[in-house]
């Protein structure tokens, strides 16, 4: 049953930080052109500050990309917990009709820990060479390319890994990951909206394709934040939950990277002693446990170190151990500002000159299934559009096939 708590909103002051030094996180953020979609900062428990820019809104989920992963890694820990598997089973064990005829030393030793740090010890992500591939049993796919390192001694990042994460849990539940979520992880914490993409055998992919609200990523989060406890029901293990968010691997070594800090299970280490999930573009859970706050981000940003710059800059700094002084201007401000944010209209001219090259030409592809009236054009792997056909006794044409296109006449 789905937990209908509210969490509890208050003005920053009171939970020990200024709206003045969020409103500046906010103007810094715009001045910086990054194209943040909503946020919202939890401190003690308490929402202190929340907004979307428009057409963004706090009732739609947004995709969540390789945000994705510290889900999945979760119902890793909670599976762990029920006795369904452990961090030492050998990942072959759990695919026995998917292994390759000759299993390599390096794979018969990778253990589902190796999964979880990405440390396979695989030299790139899996994922990649499914394209390639007409059959689509993703785990034998992924299983049969070549582990050139020893398990635990090399990180990549490897969404092949978190799906065969997602697979391992669909096989000792008979469920997909979303399924076994649900009551277990979404329901208590009151994510009601969550969906996961699937493989073409029905396993939700893992590594990138859940969408949830940023409430939603706000309060899982929090229960991190809180050892695994949510309104004093003991959620996950909190042995589980400080090697999740410890450094189980080395990732790098530039000290002003927080891709370089370590990675632990499906999250990575920043500097500050804070820990995070993230996604492609600017999806963010950040966790902080020095400041007790949690800081959930969505967004379609390129520069994502840029977006943890300035909330090192601005807000980290910012946090007081001890309530502060109500400021009712700073907090009428911040109020109006996060009100008020949209994301703004891009300029460019009223018209173009390619309308008229484009206005009124007919388009065919290479490969179509007409269905209704309609053309569908693969533009790709991820990507598809659909172009209506119209029927006409002169025009033009555009040819297209792997990206490229060739104007007829």
């Amino acid at each position: 049953m789905i937990d209908r708590y509210e969490l509890p909103r208050s003005a920053p002051e009171a939970q020990g930080l200024s709206s003045s030094a969020v409103l500046a996180f906010v103007d810094a953020v715009e001045q910086t052109g990054l194209d943040l979609h909503s946020l919202l900062l939890l401190r003690h428990g308490s929402c202190v500050a929340e907004g979307w820019w428009a057409p963004y809104a706090a009732d739609v989920p947004h995709v969540l990309y390789s945000l994705s992963k510290s889900f999945t890694a979760t119902a890793i820990g909670l599976a762990a917990g029920e006795g369904l598997l452990s961090l030492d089973d050998r990942v072959i064990a759990f695919f026995p009709a998917d292994v390759p005829q000759v299993v390599s030393a390096n794979l018969a030793a990778m253990q589902v820990r190796h999964l979880l740090s990405m440390s396979s010890g695989h030299d790139q992500d899996t994922i990649g060479p499914l394209s390639e591939r007409a059959d689509d049993t993703w785990t034998r796919a992924i299983l049969a390319q070549e582990v050139q390192h020893t398990p635990g001694t090399h990180f990549v990042y490897n969404s092949g890994a978190s799906y065969l994460l997602s697979a391992i849990v669909q096989h000792v539940t008979g469920g997909t990951l979303l399924d076994y979520l649900r009551p277990r992880l979404l329901d208590p914490l009151g994510i009601d909206q969550a969906t996961w993409e699937s493989c073409p055998r029905g396993i939700n992919v893992g590594g990138w394709g859940l969408s949830i609200t940023t409430e939603a990523i706000a309060r899982f989060g929090q229960l991190y934040l809180q050892r695994g406890t949510w309104q004093g029901r003991r959620i996950l293990s909190e042995a589980w939950v400080a090697e999740a968010s410890a450094r189980q691997v080395a990732n790098g070594a530039d000290p002003a990277s927080d891709w370089a800090q370590g990675y632990g299970y499906q999250f990575w280490r920043c500097r500050h002693n804070i820990y995070r999930g993230d996604g492609a573009f600017g999806q963010f859970c950040i966790i902080m446990p020095d400041q007790d706050a949690v800081l959930a981000i969505t967004a379609g940003v390129e520069d994502m170190q840029a977006v943890l710059d300035l909330v090192w800059e601005h807000l980290l700094p910012a946090f007081s151990a001890a309530p502060l002084p109500e400021n009712s201007l700073a907090q009428r401000a911040l109020m109006r500002r996060l009100i008020e944010l949209t994301i703004p209209t891009q300029r460019g001219e009223r018209s173009s000159a390619m309308a008229t090259q484009v206005s009124g030409a007919i388009y065919h592809s290479l490969k179509t299934s007409r269905c209704s009236g309609q053309s569908a054009l693969n533009l790709g792997m991820r990507l598809s559009v659909q172009l209506r056909t119209a029927t006409a006794s002169s025009g033009s044409s555009v040819a297209m096939a792997n990206g490229a296109a060739a104007r007829q006449r």
